[in-house]
């Protein structure tokens, strides 16, 4: 299905789906007018992206450095030729952005997954100068899994594409929960992911529950935060339960 903001729905590469919980107005907070709809996700819901994403994880980490860095570079030629005027206005409306600032964030992403995926090719580790005569030492880094990333609303669409960007570069799956203020903006954003693999890329939208049930899981091995000091101190406790 495609993205309408006027109905609640979750994104799981490629496709978008709709959502079985209440759903909640999302207000327009200079004119009080209704952008859309929103709504938390369930718990079969989060079991459903996580299931998708640890199988999508598991053949993503066996491919080679440069049919990853394909695919990154895939995602930086739909960023630079997609049409972003609804994204930005619903930015624009959903927290307040002007829109100059909020397409300038959305179009800007391109270079980031490029970046990631020229460090992508380095992958085969290195081998660093002994210390010890006969000795012989190698490094190389694995993936971690499935990443959650907590998302804050100032810039919601550009630190999103920091982090994911650098974990699926490392081999892993990532699964995105936007801040409540930018859910809309952030959901109609997830179309240039959708050269990826399936259940590669998922954005799950919710509160601080559905970020807790996230982090608490045993199927997700790293989070990417941005966010206050209070709610980063409350991430790293749930971490390190």
């Amino acid at each position: 299905m495609d993205f309408s903001p006027d109905r609640p729905t979750f994104f799981v590469n490629p496709d978008y789906r709709p959502m079985a919980g209440t759903a909640k107005p999302v207000i327009d907070p200079a004119t009080i007018e209704t952008v859309g709809a929103i709504a938390a996700a369930s718990d079969s819901e989060i079991d459903a992206v996580l299931t998708t994403a640890t199988r999508a994880q598991a053949a993503w980490k066996k491919l080679d450095a440069k049919s990853r860095a394909k695919h990154l570079h895939a995602v930086a030629n739909a960023i630079e030729v997609a049409n972003f005027t609804r994204c930005a206005e619903l930015m624009v409306r959903e927290m307040g952005k002007p829109y100059p600032e909020a397409i300038g964030e959305i179009a800007n992403c391109a270079p980031i997954f490029r970046y990631y995926a020229e460090m992508a090719r380095d992958d085969a580790g290195k081998i660093a100068g002994t210390t010890q005569a006969g000795s012989f030492q190698y490094a190389r880094y694995e993936p971690y899994g499935v990443s959650v990333h907590i998302m804050p609303y100032n810039f919601p669409i550009l630190l999103m594409c920091w982090t994911v960007a650098a974990s699926l570069a490392a081999g892993n799956a990532c699964v995105i929960k936007p801040a409540e203020a930018t859910t809309l903006s952030t959901l109609d954003y997830m179309t240039v992911f959708r050269s990826l693999p399936e259940g590669l890329v998922s954005c799950l939208p919710g509160g601080a529950v559905t970020a807790q049930a996230l982090i608490a899981s045993e199927r997700t091995h790293a989070v990417a935060f941005t966010g206050s000091v209070a709610a980063g101190k409350a991430v790293a406790v749930a971490c390190a339960e």
